[in-house]
């Protein structure tokens, strides 16, 4: 037989439980592997009536034992020598031995059976009815047996043969004991007492167990028992068996074997037809040092024991202990820490396979060491490990599911963009799309997912689909942007420069020309558009809006392009202006002969200027808008004006110009104001007048060089007058030539100063300069004579004379060079005349 496990003190004879010893006992016998496959044996019975030594024998255990000569401890021993009388009456020739038997087991001990399954423990009582405690104190002995019920599977009692069947046998106590103790349960265990009848006699077993049970019977009887048990039969408590055993001492061979056909009974003991085959309220093997400590605390402070609620709070706190203990394994669980740091830095293939692996593993360690506890306070415990795990382990659930929402959100603008690109219809594309992208999201949730967590992924999957429809509605935008950018760029460039040409051309056709432009260029535009418009599956009610707002955008670009234009206004005016008056039908340059009516060209010409100046002072996008005659009232209020008429009626009636508004024209219209169109008309005289007036002068200077003769009536006077000198020059044909040649010199002198010219800025200025310039001219003149007199021989004086001389004349001497060439042509062809007419021509 395999060595016995060293006993252990349980609770010492002052009632102090031993905490460090049981958790000491049950780490040696690995007792909390066992679960519910484990048994408790104790033994109760008088002091000294061999209890140890019978469970040494049936257990192979190590408890002490009673013995005068030999054991572990010495017992105090008195012998005393008996007189020869004595040993007479005794009937033998030797010494007998007195053995005053003392208390060898204290309290409770506790051993483990060796060679016995499942595990079974037993534990040795402190023997009831010891003169060491005393007749009264009765205390540990109700505690010791109320704990020992409590806690045993099955309690053997110990009693000799030959107080079978008496009334005030040593077994009588003990049983009332047991049977009052049982009735502080609240709950029976159905415990099983073994009475084990030692020294047993010739008499039967099957004529001692009767007498046996029915003293049972009559103490169970006369038992005072709670209400609620006052009909509860022994059976409902206690499973009764009866064993005899012969004398240790006399027949140790015959015991020997009787013990150990008892110890085949404790084989697989808590199995069904075993001797604790009926059993109830176990408590766990890991639970039990804690129940025992817990129900040993209730039985010293003498309170009643609630077995169910002690089986509950057993099962809590164990229950707890265990799940905080797989707690903490999981929160140092090498796999768990690596996946949690993998997860932050991206997606992890297989996370939620994995997680929920090591989840269900932790999960079932915990469901194997709490299984056979109490059911509802293991699932409840159960429940909250598996909250607080799932409560750990969801930030990183958080952060996968965030990958996966990252990754197919990312994916989908890369499908979306290329399907686009590829020439895909807006709307189908988007559709294929989200459809395709929401799949991956169930796809990639499924790969995340842990199976014991009932998470739900729908806010992130509504998540990543607002996500979705804001990046399509945002393509869609920046698609439609794009679209409505394009036709605006292709309205603006069909519109603007056609404008800009019309305005410039202004007549009385140009508004109904740029409307019938607006309207080609709007349509075709606005059919294209509503084309493409169709893609992006839109309503009508905001397709119809953005066609709108296109038709509203040519409009404007049309109004901008006017609006641009009125604001040259003015320069159109004097551009047209100076095109319309120097210019003639066939658009060549006017020459100011004298035969040109002046006037008529100014009013002409003013006249188209003041069209350009109506068209430009009313936007007419409608045809209704053609009902504003500006035309007349600039026309009634400018042109008439000039006239004493007018002025007369000016000054009685109110001028139409003097509003910042036209009659029946919004403001939203009006390019020019009334008071702006008088402006610029003044200011377009002013700046138009020397125009005209350097056309007077050149019609008139031309007229001056045709009619160089004097009027009739001076040359009457001149005959009259200057006949004597006359007749003096004809008596003197020198003085003719004198003359002449003064004529010459002066005609030369006149050209050659600008003498015209000067006094256009005033007779002062003109003097001034003619003064600073006279002398200069005249020294030159002289230099040149000079020169020419001394090349006069020369045979090629005159041609070279007049290369040498030959300059450009200014435009604006053109007449007067002509009528000196006129006037020279009248003269001698000499040299001399044709020095002079060069000087003059210089």
């Amino acid at each position: 037989m395999p060595a016995a496990i060293t006993d252990n003190n349980l609770i010492d004879g002052d009632g102090t439980i031993n905490v460090a010893g049981i958790e000491n006992f049950m780490k040696e016998v690995k007792l909390g592997e066992c679960g519910l496959s484990y048994a408790v044996v104790s033994i109760m019975g008088p002091q000294s009536s061999g209890k140890s030594t019978l469970l040494n024998s049936l257990f192979n255990t190590n408890f002490r034992e009673m013995d005068a000569f030999k054991g572990r401890h010495v017992v105090t021993t008195l012998i005393y020598l008996l007189d020869l009388a004595h040993l007479a009456r005794w009937k033998t020739d030797t010494y007998h031995v007195l053995v005053f038997r003392s208390q060898t087991t204290k309290g409770i001990w506790m051993a483990k059976c060796v060679g016995i399954e499942p595990c079974t423990l037993v534990m040795d009582l402190e023997g009831t009815d010891g003169r060491e405690r005393g007749e009264d104190d009765t205390a540990f002995e109700k505690q010791s047996a109320l704990f020992a019920l409590a806690i045993s599977d099955i309690v053997l009692i110990n009693m000799w043969c030959h107080d079978i069947g008496r009334e005030q046998a040593a077994n009588k106590p003990l049983l009332k004991t047991v049977f009052q103790v049982m009735m502080r349960l609240f709950s029976p265990r159905k415990t099983t007492l073994l009475f084990v009848i030692r020294d047993k006699t010739k008499t039967p077993l099957e004529n001692l167990e009767p007498v046996l049970r029915e003293d049972i019977q009559k103490i169970w009887d006369s038992v005072p028992k709670p209400e609620a048990h006052k009909e509860t039969p022994l059976s409902d408590f206690f499973i009764v068996e009866v064993v005899a055993l012969s004398s240790f001492e006399e027949k140790e061979e015959q015991f020997k074997e009787q013990v150990a056909n008892l110890r085949k009974r404790f084989q697989h003991s808590i199995a069904p037809g075993g001797l604790a085959g009926d059993r109830r309220g176990v408590v766990p093997a890991s639970g039990f040092s804690f129940s025992a400590q817990e129900i040993w605390k209730i039985i010293k402070e003498n309170k009643d024991l609630d077995l169910p609620a002690h089986k509950v709070m057993v099962a809590t706190v164990r229950c707890e202990e265990i799940a905080n203990e797989k707690y903490d394994l999981f929160v140092s669980n090498k796999d768990w820490c690596e996946l949690k740091e993998a997860v932050q830095s991206g997606p992890i293939s297989g996370f939620g396979k994995n997680l929920n692996s090591i989840l269900t593993t932790c999960l079932s360690e915990y469901d194997a060491e709490a299984n056979y506890f109490d059911e509802g306070v293991r699932t409840a415990k159960q429940k909250q490990l598996q909250e607080k795990l799932l409560q750990l382990a969801q930030p990183a659930f958080q952060t996968a599911l965030g990958h996966v929402r990252s990754i197919v959100f990312d994916k989908f603008k890369e499908a979306f963009d290329k399907a686009l690109n590829g020439g895909q219809g807006f709307s189908s594309a988007a559709n294929r799309c989200v459809e395709s992208c929401m799949a991956k999201f169930d796809e990639g949730c499924a790969d995340v997912v842990i199976e014991i967590a009932d998470w739900d992924t729908s806010k992130v999957r509504e998540k990543l689909r607002r996500d979705v429809d804001a990046h399509v509605l945002s393509v869609r935008a920046s698609k439609i942007s794009e679209l409505v950018s394009s036709y605006e760029e292709q309205l603006k460039e069909a519109l603007s420069a056609p404008v800009e040409t019309l305005l410039d051309g202004a007549n009385s056709d140009t508004w109904p020309s740029i409307r019938k432009l607006l309207k080609r260029e709007t349509l075709a535009a606005v059919s294209g558009f509503s084309l493409e418009l169709d893609r992006y599956d839109m309503d009508e009610e905001t397709k119809n809006s953005m066609i709108v707002t296109l038709e509203d955008y040519a409009k404007g670009v049309i109004e901008a392009r006017a609006r641009e234009e009125a604001g040259r206004v003015l320069i159109r005016m004097k551009d047209r202006f100076m095109t319309l008056f120097s210019h003639d039908s066939d658009s060549m340059p006017r020459i100011w002969t004298g035969n040109e009516d002046i006037r008529a060209i100014t009013k002409s010409s003013r006249s188209s200027c003041l069209k350009l100046l109506s068209v430009m002072a009313v936007i007419r996008l409608a045809d209704a808008d053609d009902i504003y005659d500006i035309e007349k009232t600039l026309t009634v209020a400018l042109t008439d004006s000039s006239s004493d008429a007018g002025k007369e009626k000016s000054i009685t009636t109110l001028d139409p110009l003097a509003s910042s508004t036209w009659e029946q024209v919004p403001s939203t219209k009006t390019l020019i104001t009334p008071v702006q169109c008088k402006s610029l008309w003044r200011q377009f005289k002013i700046e138009t007048e020397y125009t005209v007036s350097q056309a007077i002068a050149a019609q008139e200077a031309n007229n001056r060089s045709n009619n160089w003769l004097p009027p009739p009536w001076a040359i009457v006077a001149l005959l009259i007058l200057g006949f004597n000198e006359f007749m003096t020059v004809l008596r003197n044909p020198l003085y003719i030539g004198v003359i002449f040649v003064g004529y010459l010199l002066l005609k030369a002198l006149w050209v050659q100063l600008d003498v015209a010219g000067e006094f256009q800025n005033g007779a002062l200025p003109g003097l001034i300069s003619l003064s600073s310039k006279f002398v200069p001219i005249i020294m030159n003149l002289m230099r040149k004579l000079a020169e020419e007199a001394q090349n006069a021989a020369a045979d090629d004086h005159s041609g070279n004379s007049s290369k040498r001389y030959e300059r450009p004349v200014p435009s604006g001497r053109v007449t007067s060079s002509s009528s000196s060439s006129r006037v020279t042509s009248m003269g001698n062809r000499t040299d001399s005349s044709e020095y002079i007419s060069q000087l003059k021509e210089e």
